[in-house]
Parts: structure tokens; C-alpha cells; sequence
């Protein structure tokens, strides 16, 4: 190969080899998060540049003090995994907060990943959760209050065995919060334990969708029950394409849960291997339920 050829070859490769963790941008970042704990009491876009962990144990690895706060990872990690699976921190937390972005993270090894609470309904919000991997988190992936929140495009896998927390949930929002385009990959209970398990859990969102998600891989202990996809109060609502896996259709399983049935729309889920397909929910049509 003459020198040419090597000097282009040398350019390909650099140019195509895969870079770790590459940012989209730092160009709007307000400044860095560079170790843990954190408190950020400043709006703006606080960012990561490089991997971060914690083996505390009941804390905010990161705690939201301010509205208008976005934390942009840029697909570094958040890690929470040496405290074990009976820590009671989670890895991105705030309560009563407007408008907290949590974007490109990687979060694992916390009770709640993000964790973002609205103790007065419907004051608090305009929340978005997007574009996130949540694993091995030991009680909930997403926790979200607030009117005009949105959880969409996260990947959340291996939840739950927790010591500390009763029934593990992939997502659960309260308060008007959309769920959308994500895809929930185990939840388990605790052996012994008798826990319920929920894939995505909604509570109290009048007008909101659950729409496009993927669910699977739920194990419930003992008397527990198990729920791919639960609208509780949250009339009116809709249930919209997701697609709900049950792992052996045993008792007391049911894909998708409605209350206040004559609110609640169910169209176009695809819901298999669940003792019950869709039970409390208006039938929308489309629905296939596959015993």
C-alpha cells in the first residue's frame, strides 16, 4: 500500500471508529456535574463528561432544587450499585419542581432512577423524562408527578428485588403524565416477599395517553399479582398500541388494568400470555389478546 492509500485508510478509520460516549453537544450546557452528591439550585442545562457512582445509601446522588433544570448525561452513567439492592437513594430526585428535563443518562443501581415528586396534584409539572437507559434499579425506574409531564423513549430493564419497597413498577407517574415509546424489560419481586409487579403504573391522569410501549418480563412473588399496564383514576385515559407480554398466563395476571371503566380507551394492544387480556377498560377495537 502506497502512502497515500495508508494516509486515506488512516482518516477512514478514525473518522468511523465509535466514540465512547459521544456528546450531541456541550455547546449549551450551563455547567458540569463532576461529582456526588450533587445539588443544583441554578437553572439551565447541567451536564455530564464523564461516568459518575455513589455508594451512598440514602441520598439524592443528584438533587433538582430549582425549576427550569435540565440534566443532559450525554449517554455517560449515573451509578448507584455498591450501596446494594437494599439502598433507599435514587439517582436523579426533586419534589414540587416545574419543569425538570432528564435526558441521555444511563441510571442504574438506585431505588428510584428519577424520581420526581409532586406532593400537591396538579400545582407541579411540565416534567420530561426522554431517551434514558434505566437497569437494575431496585423499585422503580421512573417515578413522575405533574400535570403536562411526558416519559418517553427510555429503555428500562431489570427492576426491582428490593429488600426495602413493597410491588417494584417499571414507570409510574401520578397527576397527568403521558407515557410513551418506551420499552420495560423486568420487573421482579423479591423471593418470599408476596409483591406485586407493574410494568407501567398510572395514577390520577385525566386526559392522558399510554400509548407505543413494549412491556415483558414481569415476576410477581407468591399472592402477588401481576399488571402489564395499570390506569388507576385516570379517567378519561387511553391505552393506545402497546404491546404487553405475560410470561405463563397464571392467575391473577391481567396485560391491561383499568378503574373507572367507562373513561378508560383500550385500541390497538397487542396483549399475550395474560390469564386476563384487558379487564375494566372500554374496547376501543383492534385489540388482540393472545391467551
Amino acid at each position: 500500500m502506497n502512502a497515500a492509500c495508508r494516509l486515506v485508510a488512516l482518516i477512514l478509520a478514525l473518522v468511523l471508529a465509535p466514540m465512547a460516549h459521544a456528546a450531541e453537544s456541550y455547546d449549551s450546557c450551563t455547567g458540569y456535574v463532576s461529582s456526588l452528591p450533587a445539588t443544583i439550585s441554578t437553572q439551565g442545562t447541567w451536564c455530564f463528561n464523564k461516568d459518575l457512582s455513589t455508594g451512598l445509601h440514602y441520598v439524592d446522588a443528584i438533587h433538582v432544587a430549582a425549576n427550569n433544570v435540565t440534566i443532559d448525561c450525554n449517554g455517560f452513567k449515573l451509578g448507584g450499585l455498591s450501596a446494594g439492592p437494599g439502598t433507599l437513594s435514587n439517582g436523579i430526585g426533586g419534589t414540587d419542581l416545574s419543569n425538570v428535563t432528564v435526558r441521555n443518562c444511563n441510571i442504574r443501581g438506585f431505588a428510584h432512577g428519577v424520581y420526581l415528586l409532586g406532593t400537591a396534584p396538579h400545582t407541579t409539572g411540565g416534567h420530561i423524562v426522554e431517551d434514558n437507559r434505566f437497569e437494575a434499579n431496585t423499585y422503580i425506574g421512573i417515578s413522575v408527578d405533574g400535570d403536562g409531564s411526558v416519559v418517553r423513549r427510555n429503555l428500562v430493564i431489570d427492576t426491582g428485588l428490593t429488600p426495602s419497597f413493597t410491588d417494584p413498577q417499571g414507570i409510574r407517574t401520578y397527576w397527568g403524565t403521558d407515557v410513551l415509546d418506551n420499552t420495560i424489560v423486568g420487573v421482579t419481586a423479591l423471593a418470599g416477599s408476596n409483591d406485586s409487579v407493574y410494568g407501567i403504573y398510572s395514577f390520577g391522569s385525566p386526559g392522558n395517553s399510554v400509548s407505543g410501549n413494549r412491556v415483558r418480563g414481569l415476576v410477581a412473588d407468591g399472592t402477588g399479582t401481576t399488571r402489564g399496564v395499570a390506569l388507576v383514576f385516570s379517567q378519561p385515559a387511553a391505552a393506545v398500541g402497546n404491546v404487553i407480554a405475560g410470561n405463563s398466563g397464571g392467575s391473577g395476571e391481567i396485560g391491561l388494568f383499568c378503574t373507572a371503566a367507562a373513561g378508560v380507551a383500550a385500541k390497538d394492544n397487542v396483549i399475550m400470555k395474560f390469564a386476563t387480556g384487558i379487564d375494566g377498560c372500554v374496547d376501543g377495537g383492534g385489540n388482540a389478546v393472545v391467551p
